[in-house]
């Protein structure tokens, strides 16, 4: 099911009812960019701490915007045994432009060229996008409207208001008391942001907002007081309308964040960060108050590629590079518990993911991330309960195999694996870091190291010293076989790099320490007294 700005509204009653009753929600975003074209020091390597990983993907989550939320709603059917029913629902958002508020984002070429490979609609996105803004925004559009210091910014709507109210002034020149005009077409806090600005301009009329579009009535003055003070209509009523209109999908935002419903992503740390920036509050400078907040705010978040790693390895499934893989493998004759796991089955709006497969789409994506977890779930139920019977499965039963996954979020290309957000991260399980010392090749870059060594495999390079470098992979077989390969090699040594040994700042302060000590003993010999 496809939402915009037009259904919104309409939608909400049941959608809140749907993650009210849930047992959890998957999630899938798509973005106009993913990452900042930056300079190489400020790219995201595997020398990073998680700190530093964050703090240079917070510049890229600040540059670019969400253009599709996928959501997919998955509950138990009651009086039936481990049968689940997903509703899902495509949100195109566009930011929220009212008054001073009107947002700056890119686009990334191969992320709009990817999304367009997959058929994504970039006319709901601009043309019907749902508004959003986090609690910061919001603050300041509250305390405009509410008294009434505020002004129509984008040149658009004053174009679109200018012509409203020359045909609005047209027509009260030759109108009479008590007749009135419908103006079609506008819709949403539009709607309102009109009627504020007909209302402020023409003493004579008042509007009503109905179905057709805004109708516009000429009254008298006095008759105008009278409605302006005793109206259900009346602005004070509607400024909280409007904010609400405005608002948009950050209402549900609220929702959700209140149902405190388990949210299940595939490498959904990106997504995390937007939810933060876009809906929550602007990412902090500090990685532990970042951690702090997406934790108050979804205290149960389970990452679907941190789940598979272990399972993929223990069974030996065949190696997959999506997550569209890793649901075919899992419904295939290789899973063991195919037919006895549980089933999932579509809500009467969202029958179109039954028999036609939209990669990319977000609402797809964040059925598969469901599907996923409960497949997954449930090998890992048959697998500790391999030598006795199996219970009777259940999502809270689910959720206790899943226990030393939860909050385990997958971090792609970082000193760690995974970031854990109810606790202090995992230490490093990376290969060891490799020292490369180079000889008789003056002036050599980080970029003429990688290419030597990117036929072979994929290091990361950092500059140690002039002639040495820091090499770091994420597999452990590419680090052995440099060391085999480059052994004995007349201008590239490589060897295990060692902190107290090849430190730059560590030799620094033993070659201070050695000299201090000279001077001391020098001291102590020349001012020993003669016999």
């Amino acid at each position: 099911m496809d939402v915009g700005a037009d259904e919104f509204e309409q939608s909400l009653p049941l959608l809140q009812e749907l993650v009210l009753g849930a047992d959890f929600v998957g999630l899938d975003i798509e973005f106009t960019g993913l990452r900042s074209n930056l300079s190489r020091r400020q790219q995201i390597s595997l020398f990073d701490l998680p700190s530093e990983w964050y703090l240079k993907t917070r510049h890229s989550v600040q540059q670019f915007t969400i253009c599709q939320i996928g959501l997919s709603v998955f509950s138990s059917i009651e009086g039936e045994s481990n049968k689940y029913v997903a509703h899902s629902c495509n949100f195109f958002l566009f930011p929220t432009t009212f008054g001073i508020l009107d947002s700056e984002f890119s686009f990334q070429a191969s992320s709009v060229q990817f999304l367009n490979q997959y058929g994504f609609d970039y006319n709901k996105f601009l043309k019907n996008g749902i508004p959003y803004m986090n609690e910061e925004q919001e603050k300041k559009i509250k305390h405009s409207i509410l008294t009434g210091n505020w002004r129509v910014r984008s040149s658009l709507d004053k174009d679109q208001i200018k012509v409203v109210i020359d045909e609005v002034t047209r027509w009260l020149d030759l109108a009479e008391e008590g007749d009135w005009m419908t103006l079609p077409g506008i819709a949403g806090f539009q709607a309102f942001e009109v009627q504020l600005v007909l209302r402020q301009a023409l003493p004579d009329i008042w509007t009503v907002l109905r179905e057709q579009g805004i109708i516009v009535k000429k009254v008298s003055k006095q008759h105008r007081w009278y409605l302006e003070n005793t109206s259900c209509d009346r602005a004070s009523c509607w400024k909280e309308k409007i904010l609400l209109s405005a608002r948009g999908f950050s209402v549900f935002f609220q929702m959700l964040v209140k149902a405190q419903k388990p949210l299940v992503g595939h490498n959904m740390m990106m997504d995390l960060l937007h939810l933060h920036e876009k809906f929550f509050r602007p990412l902090p400078e500090s990685y532990d108050q970042f951690k702090l907040n997406i934790h108050n705010l979804f205290p149960v978040l389970i990452d679907t590629k941190n789940v598979t790693k272990d399972i993929w390895k223990e069974l030996n499934f065949p190696r997959v590079s999506n997550l569209s893989e890793v649901y075919e493998v899992l419904n295939s004759d290789l899973n063991p518990t195919k037919n006895s796991g549980p089933v999932v089955i579509h809500a009467s709006k969202c029958e179109k993911y039954v028999e036609t497969k939209y990669p990319h789409e977000a609402a797809y994506d964040a059925f598969l991330c469901g599907s996923v977890l409960l497949k997954v779930a449930h090998l890992l139920l048959w697998r500790v309960h391999s030598v006795g019977p199996l219970p009777e499965p259940s999502f809270s039963l689910y959720l206790d195999v899943l226990a030393p996954y939860v909050n385990q979020v997958n971090l792609i290309r970082a000193g760690v694996p995974k970031i854990n957000f109810s606790g202090p991260d995992c230490p490093s399980i990376r290969p060891p870091i490799l020292l490369l010392r180079v000889r008789r090749w003056p002036g050599v870059s980080e970029q003429q190291v990688y290419r030597e060594f990117q036929n072979l495999c994929k290091f990361d390079v950092r500059r140690l010293s002039r002639s040495q470098f820091l090499l770091l992979t994420n597999k452990f077989k590419d680090a052995r076989s440099i060391l085999k390969e480059y052994r004995g090699h007349p201008t590239l040594q490589v060897s295990l790099y060692r902190y107290w040994r090849h430190s730059p700042n560590i030799n620094c302060l033993l070659q201070v320490c050695g000299v201090v000590i000279t001077w001391a003993l020098l001291a102590l010999l020349l001012g020993r007294p003669g016999p």
